[in-house]
């Protein structure tokens, strides 16, 4: 069976959400439901405001090198995004979609990092996975998303359903915390000012990426 054509990442969001409803039972759909809604009501993890100053950080990325923030901002307008890691499809999606944009991005002299609490040769992993031309940095323990008001920790009843599903975080990010940000994009002007921002605590709900360019050219 073809691919189906989409037109939007949000298409291509919600088939994959029809698909893998396929292979859920209603015990885990409706744990992953109740987390969602749980985080939405409980006021953590809701992200910095529009105007704010972007918060510094310096990162490796999935070969070693080292992000320094400050030092980007002073080339361009920035995109930060958020993922959870990955063995997220939706994840993988965003960053697919985001891979296909990149020449359109860079064309508005504009950087995108990608980062998530994966450890670098999980984050080498989804860098290779899908061909991506941009650095995917390393967020130990989530520091980074915690000064960008995203990380949240998982509840003690998704623990074992992770597991079920083959989703060990400590294997995936090298340390127990159970902690994961929002997926989130930020897009900062070359002053380190967040101009917009995008995130929702329910993970099959991402930006899209061409909004993301239509921002990018106001500020050139």
């Amino acid at each position: 069976m073809d691919k189906p054509h989409f037109q939007s990442l949000r298409e291509e969001l919600d088939f994959t959400t029809i698909q893998i409803a396929d292979f859920l039972t209603r015990e885990v759909t409706d744990a992953f439901t109740k987390s969602i809604e749980e985080l939405r009501t409980s006021g953590h993890a809701t992200g910095l405001p529009i105007g704010s100053i972007a918060p510094d950080f310096t990162l490796n990325d999935h070969t070693g090198n080292t992000i320094t923030l400050s030092e980007e901002i002073g080339k361009g307008p920035v995109v930060l995004t958020f993922f959870r890691g990955s063995w997220c499809p939706y994840c993988n999606l965003e960053l697919q979609a985001y891979q296909r944009q990149i020449d359109t991005l860079t064309s508005l002299g504009a950087q995108l990092f990608a980062i998530s609490p994966q450890s670098p040769a999980h984050s080498l992993t989804i860098q290779k996975k899908n061909g991506l031309s941009f650095p995917v940095l390393c967020d130990t323990n989530n520091q980074v998303a915690e000064k960008y008001k995203l990380r949240f920790r998982l509840p003690d009843y998704l623990h074992d359903t992770y597991r079920s599903l083959d989703i060990d975080l400590h294997r995936f990010n090298s340390e127990d915390s159970w902690t994961l940000p929002i997926p989130a994009t930020y897009i900062l002007d070359n002053q380190g000012v967040i101009r917009s921002a995008g995130l929702d605590p329910d993970y099959k709900k991402r930006m899209e990426p061409s909004a993301v360019l239509d921002i990018l050219r106001t500020l050139t």
